[in-house]
């Protein structure tokens, strides 16, 4: 496939996924649909020790999240199946999945951050659920960020839609490593070389277990949740509202339905 939004290569072992899309990587359909062709891509690579996404030297953030324009009635169905196809891939690939985060990780970018099993950021990342702001949630932030953060932080997080600085996303557990933004591919190489001295298939029944144990049902919790995104929220006037104004740059004007 020609990839026009990311980069994709498989070397020794580990299949890098870099976002392209400067400046902020915005995640729009196709752009979506290149990542889940590249994961398809992965799943056949039984020997693979990891699966890395990063952002492209250049572009200003590691995502600033989902296109707001594909939100609208039209395509969110699109781009609700598009995106949550990825994190099923992921699920179902079960390999360890690596997130190298330099700059904000906002939105679906952060939804990213959460699916990835280990996370090195640099100084300067930041890390948010910003939707509530929109009128809309984050689906798979609301899926995993309890199961990572705990509820009570992950509920602060989704419904005031505030943003966390790289350290405090450490210290919260959505991120493993902090470190200089001179150091980061160094120290992405080194928890990497670890990975790879690892046999991939015990990876694989690995991460499953881990999945097992700690998340249950995925599947069944996403497709709820996906329901009530897609079926009511997106249904209601603030939805429209919140999508509306943000395209025509002007402060929403909330009904409160």
């Amino acid at each position: 496939m020609d990839f026009q939004n990311i980069k994709f290569q498989i070397d020794d072992r580990v299949a890098r996924i870099t976002f392209a899309r400067p400046p902020l990587n915005i995640l729009n359909i196709a752009m979506m649909r290149e990542i889940g062709a590249a994961l398809n891509d992965c799943a056949e690579r039984r020997d693979l020790a990891a699966i890395v996404f990063d952002a492209a030297a250049g572009t200003r953030a590691f995502s600033g999240g989902v296109a707001v324009e594909e939100h609208v009635a039209e395509t969110v169905f699109k781009m609700l199946d598009s995106f949550h196809a990825i994190f099923r891939t992921l699920n179902q690939i079960s390999k360890p999945v690596v997130g190298i985060i330099d700059g904000p990780a906002l939105g679906g970018g952060c939804e990213f951050v959460a699916a990835c099993d280990i996370v090195i950021a640099s100084e300067r990342a930041r890390f948010g659920q910003p939707e509530i702001k929109l009128g809309v949630f984050p689906p798979v932030a609301a899926v995993l960020l309890p199961r990572i953060i705990g509820e009570k932080k992950a509920r602060e997080m989704v419904l005031l839609g505030e943003i966390v600085d790289a350290q405090e996303a450490m210290r919260l557990g959505l991120v493993n490593q902090v470190v200089p933004a001179g150091e980061l591919d160094r120290q992405a190489e080194a928890v990497l070389a670890k990975l790879r001295d690892l046999s991939g298939a015990s990876l694989q029944f690995t991460r499953g277990a881990l999945d097992l144990g700690r998340y249950g049902d995925f599947e069944s919790a996403l497709r709820r949740v996906e329901n009530l995104y897609l079926n009511e929220l997106m249904k209601t006037g603030d939805a429209i509202e919140g999508v509306q104004s943000f395209m025509e740059k002007r402060k929403p004007d909330w009904r409160n339905r």
